[in-house]
């Protein structure tokens, strides 16, 4: 009866000890065992893109057993409250803050600040200066110009001997902007001629201005062969445009969008110059912050990327460009929350 006892109790443990593990294996290796608070700070949150975003950083925290609350602050677009969402977040004892610093250097002194205060702090996707070790725990970049140089190789596939560019980009001077030019003009010649202002069209990512820039853009330029944009969606209100115009919307290399693809399924047929290229819109450049941020916290292991590589998504001359009718047009399918997730995500 002892014997049948201790046989008992070692399978239990042995079952146990298996459970445990398998447990274990489901953790990732960027989360340890130090329990600790994160923080993600917007600079801006108010459009579906950043809802999706906040959310797929949420989930990718939610990972980590030993992360015990996830926190959010927007900053609404201005300065000096997301410096205070900062710092706020800093001395009610958060211990990792991941930060979208749309303000980009103008947000360094506090994320300097919190750095040397001893807490891990993580900008990324806008180049907030500084350097890793000095004024931050680590900055995850985003491969723009490698996006620039993508939709520059498509662009010459669909108008060989060259053409008419209208670069349309975010806030004036905004560096995603500025690379993704860069990244443009190492693939395209003097062949293709850039008719916006340098060194892009400012849109402030805003579709009511983005259409008013466009209307402004038309009207000046009597042909445009291709309109690259760095957030799709914004411009789906503006394009018809072209109609109004008399014209066909042009080849478009962009970020993807469901509102921009279910846009082209609709209106192809009728504009047979309306090509069109995505590279993924990049919310899921947050997981990788997150994960870094964590694993600063936690004592984890920090992945090895440190840059968030998008990968080309549409190419409508290749006949794969995606649509979600059943779906808000607000949401991103690029993105590696599912579909019906964001759909909850975004207001």
């Amino acid at each position: 009866m002892i014997y049948k006892s201790l046989k008992l109790a070692a399978a239990t443990a042995v079952l146990a000890l298996g459970c445990a593990n398998a447990a274990l294996a489901d953790v990732p290796s960027w989360c340890g065992p130090k329990k600790a608070t994160i923080a993600l700070l917007d600079g801006y949150g108010g459009n579906s893109w950043r809802q999706v975003t906040t959310a797929s950083g949420k989930q990718t925290a939610s990972l980590c057993p030993s992360i015990t609350s996830y926190e959010y602050a927007d900053g609404n677009g201005d300065t000096q409250k997301s410096i205070s969402d900062i710092k706020g977040m800093a001395a009610k004892g958060v211990d990792a803050l991941v930060v979208f610093g749309d303000a980009g250097p103008a947000m360094l002194p506090a994320i300097t600040s919190v750095f040397k205060a001893g807490k891990v702090i993580v900008p990324y996707r806008v180049n907030v200066g500084g350097k890793e070790g000095e004024n931050y725990t680590k900055f995850i970049g985003s491969s723009f110009k490698d996006d620039g140089a993508s939709w520059g190789n498509w662009i010459k596939g669909v108008l060989p001997k060259g053409g008419n560019v209208l670069f349309l980009s975010g806030p004036a001077g905004n560096s995603q902007g500025l690379d993704e030019l860069a990244g443009l003009k190492s693939v395209l010649g003097a062949e293709y001629v850039f008719v916006n202002p340098e060194p892009f069209a400012v849109t402030n990512w805003d579709p009511a201005l983005t259409q008013k820039v466009l209307t402004a853009e038309i009207a000046k330029n009597a042909k445009i062969d291709v309109i690259v944009s760095d957030f799709g969606p914004s411009l789906v209100g503006a394009l018809p445009l072209f109609g109004k115009s008399g014209k066909s919307i042009p080849a478009l290399a962009t970020s993807d969008g469901n509102s921009l693809g279910c846009f082209w399924t609709d209106v192809n047929k009728d504009n047979p110059d309306f090509k069109l290229f995505t590279v993924a819109t990049g919310n899921d450049n947050v997981r990788l912050a997150v994960e870094h941020a964590v694993a600063a916290a936690t004592g984890g292991t920090p992945p090895t990327e440190q840059i968030f590589k998008a990968p080309s998504f549409e190419d409508s001359t290749k006949g794969n460009v995606q649509c979600r009718k059943d779906l808000p047009g607000a949401i991103y399918l690029s993105s590696e929350l599912p579909a019906d997730e964001q759909a909850k995500a975004v207001k």
